[in-house]
């Protein structure tokens, strides 16, 4: 079986949740498309496991890439540059992971930044005679240089694509980055509706995985939407979701 997740964004209670229900077996695949650290504090312990896993691909995402940005000295950044780096991380949940990685020792801050460095980010795989790329946000064939990005990778794991723009043929799309709430056009949202639990959605050749994991446990009115991990099995499309506990 073929396993896609996205967005974990440290939360163990989540994670541990979809670990349980698709019990993965040594002959199955799970690909994680980025985000696995920040907003939630077991982001590091949480890498750590899925580095140790032979049957887990990992494709990098924004955060890993800030992480990398902000710590790892192969990066020959200035002093002012380097900061900047780590005030935006920090701005973006990233604190709770810097805190967790000061922590370690040396070997293991270096297998994890050399790991973090060579993750793909993106990635061709056939499931159920289907054809799907896998990437963080955007497909690399939209990539454009610009004054924003300027190389193929910041593109890759940045850019938000809505749901109506056209997008190459030849694959299904699968990404995260943008909580599936965000995606949903306005007039299908009920304002007056009880806030439910983000799903996994689906689209013109694209699937958006990223159900908000990195939001609070209980709902916050600030983010209008109550966040889990999802999971999506590509053999059959079956989905997976982390339980929640929803509060009248």
């Amino acid at each position: 079986m073929i396993y896609v997740m996205a967005d974990i964004h440290g939360s163990r209670r989540r994670f541990n949740s979809i670990m349980r229900q698709i019990n993965l077996q040594p002959e199955d695949k799970l690909y994680v498309i980025g985000d696995v650290i920040d907003r939630h504090p077991d982001g590091i312990p949480i890498l750590l496991e899925l580095m140790a896993m032979p049957n887990v691909v990992m494709l990098l995402g924004n955060h890993e890439y800030m992480m990398l940005e902000t710590v790892d000295p192969l990066r020959r950044y200035s002093p002012e540059l380097r900061a900047a780096n780590k005030k935006f991380w920090f701005r973006n949940g990233g604190e709770v992971t810097f805190r967790a990685y000061c922590k370690l020792d040396g070997p293991t801050k270096t297998r994890i930044l050399k790991y973090l460095g060579a993750l793909p980010y993106a990635k061709v795989i056939v499931a159920g005679h289907r054809r799907y790329k896998l990437v963080h946000a955007a497909p690399p064939e939209m990539y454009v240089f610009s004054w924003e990005y300027l190389i193929e990778k910041e593109y890759c794991v940045w850019e938000r694509i809505p749901m109506e723009q056209p997008l190459p043929k030849g694959y299904t799309f699968i990404f995260g980055h943008t909580p599936t709430q965000y995606l949903i056009p306005q007039e299908n949202k009920n304002a007056a509706a009880k806030p439910e639990p983000m799903s996994i959605l689906h689209g013109d050749h694209r699937i958006c995985i990223d159900c908000g994991s990195g939001y609070p446990d209980k709902y916050d009115p600030w983010y209008g939407a109550i966040g889990r991990l999802a999971c999506l099995r590509l053999d059959d499309m079956k989905e997976f979701y982390s339980e929640e506990t929803i509060d009248d």
